[in-house]
């Protein structure tokens, strides 16, 4: 094998083109080894494979720059850069991270990076650090066609061609992005590939940029032909190369949405090894808003590149019709398109990920809120259970979101109250809302919940006991049932709470504790810092009532492992008993 020989993009360097082939393929397996056995991006990695082959031959890393844009692609320039092992050893899976980052690799990989539209923004930076020193590396940013609909894309391509020195952008146009690509640019992206580069009507020439189009997108010699002709340019060049996604391993390619991220697999067949099974909150609540559309013609879910995380695939989408629109990379433009639909007389529902929402905050605040417009905002995988990567943390949206005035934060417990809470949001039209889906495992309850929640920052007390009240959140409250089950059998009969509502509290039921209470406990799923515990505690300040609060310690967290997190942070269930028996 010539890839466990490589420790550097120079051992490359005196290839064969033949030699360069064979080690594409090897790649190529290593890829499937690791993401067969331990899930991750599959066809964005399989179809950059020959690309990111050919740049490490022309251009002469770590003094040439690589920002690689989202990390979907990132796995072969791992390869090549001393991190084999990652994909070929099994045993050292876990020493190699999905994503770019500098704490694996300070020379070679520039930024920690797993959101997307940010390499060319990235990249501008070092073009200009580069410029101000005097400094003569070439600056290369990859991005694929998908990531070109984020805005922070268009912010980046417009002042790298203003900054009119060397940058080299490579735009991996593999006519995807998660699912299909959404937005007007992309019909200019399809005439530049059918007319192979030679159409006038140009978008990356519009900025400024010199343009160099490679059909042959998958093929080593065209590619090393194509960056050695644009290494060292003094001016922003584009380099628009036509790529396969999934190239090379057959599901991935007739297949392209299912095997961009994929579980573990069988490599010889493609089928799953543990299909899993169990209920997962947010395809239920998917469920059930294909239903309400069809019971609502104006009701109107938006996706923004991830339709698929609610449960709307290929067939959902196509049945959904004018009642769905995805809007590409582009969550900012969800929110303010979602207020826009509310003011003119629709219901519009967006859904994306905890770690996603954190890119619309002003117009979560203004665009939205600032407006007082009643759509709804589903927050997906808000839990220590969600994603677990560097980038991708998703317990911080309490602290977020919770504190933008004139939005209505819900958090419910259970399936039932899920259905009933999207109810009430997707039918009022007093409030922005957003309702943060339960991740862990799915529970369901009898109980018959509100169908109103128009009065605003009202707990649900559902025990009242004396001495202790639990207030747990969300899909802690199975949690918090737990304590205080748990409790009961050292004799303190604990009051439990449902607090449904973040964005406030309950100032007359915490009144109430203050009678036969002498300690309030609050346990969330999320970060403590500016979290809803400390609402709590800073109602009670100026009393003798005494609070703790349990959640997870800011700090970023890499592939952590769930139950070292709630053991490190006293969030097991003995734990918390423990630390209330200690006070009480």
């Amino acid at each position: 094998m010539y890839l466990e020989k490589i420790n550097s993009p120079k051992d490359i360097k005196s290839f064969s083109l033949e030699q360069l082939e064979i080690l594409a393929d090897e790649i190529r397996s290593g890829i499937l080894n690791r993401v067969s056995n331990r899930g991750g991006h599959v066809g964005p990695n399989l179809g950059i494979t020959e690309a990111t082959i050919a740049l490490n031959y022309v251009f002469d890393a770590p003094e040439d720059k690589f920002v690689f844009d989202v990390s979907h692609q990132i796995y072969p320039h791992k390869m090549l850069t001393g991190r084999a092992f990652g994909y070929t050893d099994k045993a050292r899976f876990g020493e190699v991270s999905g994503y770019s980052s500098p704490l694996e690799s300070s020379v070679y990989d520039c930024f920690e990076i797993g959101h997307t539209s940010t390499s060319v923004s990235l990249a501008t930076g070092l073009q200009k650090a580069r410029d101000i020193q005097g400094g003569k590396e070439n600056i290369i940013a990859i991005i694929g066609d998908g990531s070109l609909s984020g805005g922070e894309a268009f912010e980046g391509l417009d002042t790298a061609s203003e900054l009119n020195t060397n940058i080299i952008i490579v735009v991996n146009d593999n006519e995807m992005s998660i699912a299909e690509n959404h937005g007007g640019l992309y019909s200019n992206l399809r005439l530049l590939r059918e007319t192979k580069g030679l159409a006038e009507l140009n978008f990356f020439k519009t900025f400024g940029f010199e343009y160099m189009y490679v059909e042959e997108g998958n093929d080593i010699g065209h590619l090393i032909a194509a960056f050695k002709s644009v290494k060292d340019t003094p001016h922003p060049t584009v380099v628009h190369i036509h790529t396969e996604k999934g190239h090379g391993y057959l599901p991935a390619t007739e297949n392209k949405e299912a095997w961009h991220w994929h579980m573990p697999f069988d490599i010889s067949t493609g089928e799953l090894k543990n299909t899993g099974g169990g209920e997962y909150m947010p395809a239920l609540l998917g469920e059930w808003l294909r239903e309400e559309i069809k019971r609502d013609p104006k009701l109107v879910c938006i996706a923004a590149g991830v339709p698929a995380s609610i449960g709307f695939g290929p067939k959902e989408r196509e049945a959904a019709g004018r009642q769905f629109i995805d809007v590409g990379i582009a969550e900012e433009q969800a929110v303010a398109m979602a207020s826009g639909m509310a003011k003119g007389g629709v219901r519009p529902v967006f859904s994306t990920h905890a770690t996603f929402i954190q890119r619309t905050y002003d117009q979560l605040a203004q665009d939205l809120c600032v407006n007082g417009n009643p759509a709804v905002i589903n927050v997906i995988g808000a839990s220590i259970f969600g994603m677990s990567d560097f980038t991708h943390i998703c317990f911080f949206d309490i602290p977020m979101l919770s504190h933008i005035p004139n939005l209505v934060y819900l958090a419910p417990t259970t399936y039932e109250e899920l259905i009933a809470m999207e109810s009430w949001a997707i039918r009022q039209e007093k409030y922005s809302v957003a309702i943060r889906v339960p991740e862990c495992d799915v529970a369901h309850s009898d109980e018959d919940y509100d169908t109103d929640y128009s009065e605003l920052d009202r707990f649900k007390m559902t025990r009242r006991g004396k001495d202790v009240a639990i207030i747990a959140v969300g899909d802690f409250y199975q949690k918090g049932e737990n304590v205080v089950n748990m409790l009961e059998e050292y004799g303190i009969d604990a009051t439990l709470i449902n607090p449904r509502y973040l964005t406030g509290v309950d100032s007359e039921m915490l009144d109430s504790l203050k009678a036969d209470h002498r300690l309030v406990v609050t346990i969330e799923d999320g970060c403590t810092d500016g979290g809803f515990g400390e609402r709590i505690a800073g109602f009670y300040g100026a009393t003798d009532m005494k609070t703790l609060h349990f959640g997870v310690k800011k700090a970023l967290y890499d592939r952590y492992d769930v139950n070292e997190l709630m053991r490190d942070n006293h969030l097991t269930d003995e734990q918390i008993v423990a630390d209330i028996k200690e006070i009480i």
